[in-house]
């Protein structure tokens, strides 16, 4: 007959060694698991930067392109406005010229005819070769150097204005 005492040891053993090959599957598995968890978390990671990247990609573009809009819009407007400074300054010489030829030479309102043509003339003349943007550049120098006469020159103006939209 079997010893009872090695028979129980025997079966303890392979309980033992079955509880063991248990706890290692499962530390196999938990490793495995967590290396599974890593890897998906760092794929999850990555893809999350590579939208972000993309989406401020096509935010810069767009803005970018929003930029280069405005540009070519700013750029076209002052375009117009040079060209309707010249087309302004062109209808001042005409003037200028049609006042010389209907207005007498000689005697007080000749003198002030000619005067006036003389200025409306250098005006055209002016318009015509400086544009818009050399009016604008000429008008802030001269802001700049009397500063307190242009604000009473824009304090008469707008009292002016003020009248003019008060009568009606």
């Amino acid at each position: 007959m079997a010893n009872p005492t090695s028979t129980t040891t025997s079966s303890t053993k392979k309980v033992e060694n079955t509880a063991h090959q248990t706890i290692d599957s499962g530390k196999n598995l938990v490793d495995k698991a967590a290396d599974k968890t890593k890897d998906l978390t760092h794929n999850v990671a990555d893809r999350a930067k590579d939208a972000a990247s993309s989406v401020a990609d096509k935010a810069r573009d767009a803005a970018s392109s929003i930029s280069e809009g405005a540009s070519h819009l700013a750029g076209s407007a002052v375009d117009r406005a040079d060209d309707a400074a010249n087309a302004a300054g062109s209808g001042m010489k005409n003037l200028a010229d049609s006042l010389r030829r209907h207005t007498p030479d000689e005697g007080v309102l000749g003198s002030a005819s000619n005067k006036l043509a003389d200025t409306l003339e250098s005006g055209g003349k002016y318009l015509q070769d400086q544009g818009l943007s050399g009016l604008t550049d000429d008008l802030g120098g001269m802001i700049r150097r009397y500063p307190i006469g242009a604000m009473l020159v824009g304090v008469g103006i707008g009292y002016l204005l003020a009248c003019a939209t008060s009568r009606d």
